[in-house]
């Protein structure tokens, strides 16, 4: 099994401009819809969910972003273990988003996977694939993740509703609004929290380790 280590402010940058192309198709996708970003909100870190998207008929959509830095991969790497060391599931596992969007940033594209689909597609299968793992350091302190690696192909044949673009440009950025988050709604047990799915029992970790990115 290989493995590459990734410094935490590399991983961090790749996985900001991952978000910031998902936000830009949304937008893009559903005139008039919004999108709020839940990054750092509790509620929603230990479901998997990094954006929720609020279609105009009011339906809330939760949203996990991968970034993948990797110039010729054609694969997917499915989180399965975030942290080895503390034992701690990978969002693929437990995530309760609806969708995956999983941006190769070097190539230029963004996939959407229903990531429900994609799961119950990939479980019965897991031992066909190869495992990485993946190594981040912050400060002093360096964790393994674990994931299976699934080629592109693979996936578009075994499960519908899968697609690709390619990504028209670089989303541009106000310039003084970098890292300040968008207002979340007021969710309350009414609210999109509760519209979401509940994530799979697989102990969730109590706080979401940092995204990895590039990995292979």
């Amino acid at each position: 099994m290989g493995g590459r280590s990734f410094s935490m402010r590399g991983v961090q940058g790749a996985a900001d401009r991952a978000v910031q192309h998902a936000r830009a198709w949304l937008l893009e996708t559903e005139p008039g819809s919004r999108v709020h970003d839940v990054q750092l909100d509790p509620r929603f870190q230990h479901r998997g969910v990094d954006l929720l998207w609020e279609l105009p008929t009011g339906e809330v959509r939760g949203i996990e972003v991968k970034g993948d830095r990797n110039a010729t991969r054609r694969r997917y790497f499915f989180e399965l273990v975030s942290n080895l060391e503390k034992d701690t599931p990978g969002c693929f596992l437990y995530s309760g988003a609806d969708l995956m969007v999983y941006v190769f940033l070097t190539q230029g594209e963004l996939h959407v996977l229903p990531l429900p689909r994609v799961r119950e597609w990939f479980l019965p299968r897991a031992k066909e694939y190869a495992l990485k793992h993946a190594f981040t350091q912050t400060g002093a302190i360096r964790y393994t993740t674990v994931g299976a690696v699934v080629p592109v192909r693979d996936v578009a044949e075994g499960v519908p509703g899968v697609s690709a673009v390619k990504l028209k440009r670089a989303p541009v950025e106000v310039p003084g609004t970098q890292g300040v988050q968008a207002p979340t709604p007021d969710l309350g047990a009414s609210g999109a929290a509760a519209a979401l799915p509940e994530p799979a029992d697989v102990g969730a970790p109590r706080r979401r380790s940092p995204k990895r990115t590039g990995t292979g």
